[in-house]
């Protein structure tokens, strides 16, 4: 059952943005502080101090607006103002909103940092914003809240074609079925961490595909809605894929059976693959099923695998390509372009499954954060 400990009621001692900050840290996928307090900066990049008041009075669940309007009714709103700041929010890319098209009903839900308000921010992305985040990231995001589950929020899947027809692959690996039962609208958007590297003078050295980012269902629904994506067909989304696995670029999809997304990235400019490839034993941290393995008899030491591998786990040493068993993610990359064929994916012993839907993901999170507050409870 996920727990929040957040009163019913919006408390009179309002503290503006370290409030909302730790009211966001509650959530699945939370908040954490820094030392710098660079997220001070980016949640004021983000939100005026109104729409601050608002949001913490949202919940992980999606809720009608009345309910949420009880709980701001002592900061003097009505529930017409509610309503309009709450859509105003969601257009902003701020919260969450879902609709029960068969009810007319609005669900507004908090939204939590990434996969969430960064992405958001892609028509309105400035330098000063960019950098900000990827300050973040770097600092404590991703070691801290993005790992600290051992629960990712993405996956990672083999390119097309790059396992063995003798080892069998699920349906969730195969990007191919994936997006055949992937459900629609299927969309496309740009890649806000490509486009932010572009913004502050350090263009992408992989690829020019900036059309890159996935999105199906409710979630392409609200990327289009907002502007920030175009409504493409499954044709075109197999193309987009051709052309990543031809640049070697990694397939991180949502870490769930029927995921909402699938990024395309690369080392260069992700900030969850830049930030995790700075820590050690990187494969542990990565929901993937695969690894990369060479034969060595066949290896012809032309460190093409080595210059296309997004996490530096494979190098060139004495004419034959070395893998990094704790580096490698099992993306693929360096197998598409083996002209011996040394190069292959192998999978895993221990098979991860994902979480059915991306409700149940966060769930999953949410419960084992629980249990880690518990247990750090305990322990002090």
């Amino acid at each position: 059952m996920i727990v929040q400990e957040k009163n019913e009621e919006i408390l009179d001692g309002y503290n503006g943005y370290e409030n909302l900050r730790t009211h966001l840290n509650t959530m699945p996928v939370g908040f954490p502080s820094t030392e710098s307090g660079i997220e001070i900066k980016i949640l004021k990049h983000l939100f005026t101090p109104e729409e601050a008041r608002i949001a913490l009075a949202l919940k992980f669940l999606g809720e009608p607006v009345k309910n949420i309007h009880n709980r701001l009714k002592k900061s003097g709103f009505s529930l017409e103002d509610v309503e309009n700041k709450l859509d105003e929010m969601y257009f902003k890319g701020l919260i969450f909103r879902v609709t029960d098209k068969l009810m007319a009903i609005n669900y507004y839900s908090s939204a939590p940092f990434i996969i969430g308000m960064y992405e958001f921010q892609l028509n309105d992305l400035t330098p000063e914003f960019f950098k900000d985040s990827e300050q973040y990231l770097h600092e404590t995001y991703v070691r801290h809240e993005y790992n600290k589950t051992g629960i990712p929020q993405l996956r990672v899947i083999p390119v097309d074609q790059v396992v063995g027809h003798d080892q069998k692959i699920a349906t969730y690996d195969d990007v191919k079925q994936l997006i055949d039962n992937i459900g629609e609208p299927i969309a496309v958007m740009d890649c806000i961490c490509r486009k932010g590297a572009k913004l502050v003078g350090d263009p992408c050295k992989k690829t020019d595909l900036d059309e890159a980012c996935l999105t199906f269902r409710r979630g392409a629904e609200s990327f289009i809605e907002k502007g920030l994506a175009r409504e493409i067909t499954k044709e075109e989304a197999f193309k987009i894929l051709e052309k990543a696995k031809e640049d070697g670029l990694v397939l991180q999809p949502g870490n769930a059976l029927r995921p909402i997304s699938i990024c395309i990235c690369c080392g260069c400019c992700c900030g969850v693959l830049g930030s995790q490839k700075m820590l050690p034993k990187v494969s542990q941290l990565f929901a993937t099923n695969f690894r990369a393995e060479v034969d060595s008899n066949s290896c012809l030491g032309c460190g093409t695998c080595e210059s296309r591998c997004n996490l530096e786990a494979v190098h060139v040493k004495n004419d034959i390509a070395r893998v990094d068993k704790e580096t490698c993610i099992g993306c693929g990359v360096c197998v598409t372009k083996c002209s011996s064929g040394a190069m292959t994916l192998v999978k895993k012993e221990k098979e991860i499954i994902p979480p059915k839907n991306t409700m149940e993901l966060y769930t999953k999170i949410m419960e084992k954060k629980v249990d880690l507050s518990q247990i750090k409870a305990i322990c002090d």
